[in-house]
């Protein structure tokens, strides 16, 4: 009864272990990943050593323009082989310890999960740890070497509910918020809930962190950091093509046009037309839907957990802006923590599954394009475009928020029976 049960489950599962296993002979067969990973083959692991780089170096927010607190510099300078950094190339080969902590990352991230999902829904537990860990988001997360790796096991710590200490869930809630700035948002699930308290000691603990890290760098002020963003946001204006690459929202494609493929050998001008139209009526339904699942979650705190209010909150950030395919990790690990079975959770469960398979069918691509592969070390000639995937992916991120938001308004309307609303600032 229930092999039957998870029968669904299962089957997903094997789609994304067959997806994998098809990426594996990819490799083997062309040397280089295939799409949906980064077009960039000669850039694995980047995200790490780049940072790393302008750790030892300097000129991390004056030269490089970094958009982010200084605490990732920080731990960065601290795990990293310092004489190896003349050169951020140069230094992804010289420094081995930072190889072994970007994949011990990965692994313990993956227990992590296994250790939250045992606990809250102990028969699909493996089920969901396999399919969270060998799905696409958190691959390429790994293959990006992005600080999600170091981020993400705070954020589990917090939401995941392993830590109880009202200090330590603080300091990890200023930790996520210190390494990315966008996750202040789940945070204010707290606040919806009326945990002022936790609220409160989540945003001391992320001053602190931010001018502990401030002092010890010495540079990453916030003027620094907003003049950055307006530059960043004016750099990548024109950047269609990599930010349309694995988006969590259809925002970058109201640019498509821009992208250097040829968008109408595979669609009509109508269907782009069309498209255009309808990408951002179906991105400001979602928003207003999310918003209203959250007010309902306002209404009726006791109604919803905490960290299904954060999922609702991530999934907003999600649809209104794009921060990386390897973000949908935050939002997969909060909707396969629940364990309830009620049919729109379901919905954004299998969603969840569909997202994480690492197959792709390119539909217009370059081919013959020049690269080098850093993991076959060779020169290979790639392939890339407009795939399916690349429309599906943000289709089935709507499809979650809209499911969350869906379920959050049944439980909000279910508690109505039974409680008042909650207008007032005092816990339910």
């Amino acid at each position: 009864m229930l092999l039957v049960r998870q029968s669904p489950e299962i089957a997903l599962l094997l789609a994304i272990i067959a997806s994998d296993i098809w990426v594996v002979c990819f490799f083997l067969t062309y040397d280089y990943l295939p799409q949906p990973f980064i077009f960039n083959t000669f850039d694995t692991f980047m995200d790490w050593f780049n940072v790393a780089a302008f750790a030892h170096q300097g000129g991390a927010f004056d030269r490089w323009h970094a958009v982010y607190p200084p605490l990732s510099f920080v731990f960065l300078e601290w795990v990293t082989i310092p004489h190896c950094y003349t050169d951020p190339l140069f230094a992804r080969d010289c420094d081995w310890l930072s190889r072994i902590e970007i994949v011990t990352l990965f692994f313990l991230n993956i227990s992590l999960a296994y250790a939250v999902f045992r606990r809250s829904v102990p028969e699909r537990a493996l089920l969901r740890t396999c399919a969270f860990g060998l799905g696409y988001p958190m691959l390429f997360l790994l293959e990006r070497g992005n600080l999600i790796l170091i981020c993400l096991p705070f954020f589990m710590l917090v939401y995941g509910g392993l830590v109880k200490t009202p200090w330590m869930r603080a300091l990890c809630i200023g930790i996520t918020i210190n390494f990315k700035p966008y996750l202040v948002l789940p945070s204010l699930a707290f606040g919806i809930k009326r945990d002022w308290r936790t609220l409160e000691q989540g945003a001391l603990a992320t001053i602190g962190v931010y001018l502990l890290s401030l002092a010890m760098f010495g540079s990453g002020t916030p003027w620094e950091v907003l003049e950055n963003m307006g530059i960043w946001v004016r750099a990548t204006s024109g950047q269609v093509w990599e930010q349309i690459y694995f988006a969590t929202t259809f925002v970058p494609f109201l640019e498509i046009e821009r992208v250097p493929i040829p968008i109408l050998t595979v669609m009509s001008s109508r269907m782009l037309e069309t498209m255009l139209f309808w990408f951002p009526i179906a991105v400001r339904l979602t928003q207003a839907m999310a918003l209203l699942g959250l007010v309902a979650a306002w209404l009726q705190p006791s109604a919803l957990s905490t960290a299904r209010v954060a999922a609702l909150l991530v999934g907003f950030h999600l649809v209104s802006q794009s921060p990386g395919g390897y973000a949908l990790t935050f939002l997969f690990f909060l909707i396969l923590m629940d364990g309830s079975q009620r049919p729109a959770k379901i919905i954004a469960v299998i969603a969840c599954y569909l997202v994480s398979i690492t197959a792709d069918w390119t539909l217009s691509k370059l081919t013959g394009v020049p690269s080098y592969s850093w993991l076959a070390e060779r020169p290979v000639t790639i392939s890339f475009g407009i795939s399916v995937g690349q429309l599906a992916r943000p289709a089935l991120v709507l499809l979650i928020v809209w499911c969350l938001s869906i379920d959050a308004l049944t439980r909000v309307i279910r508690a109505h029976h039974s409680h008042r609303p909650s207008l007032g600032l005092m816990p339910a």
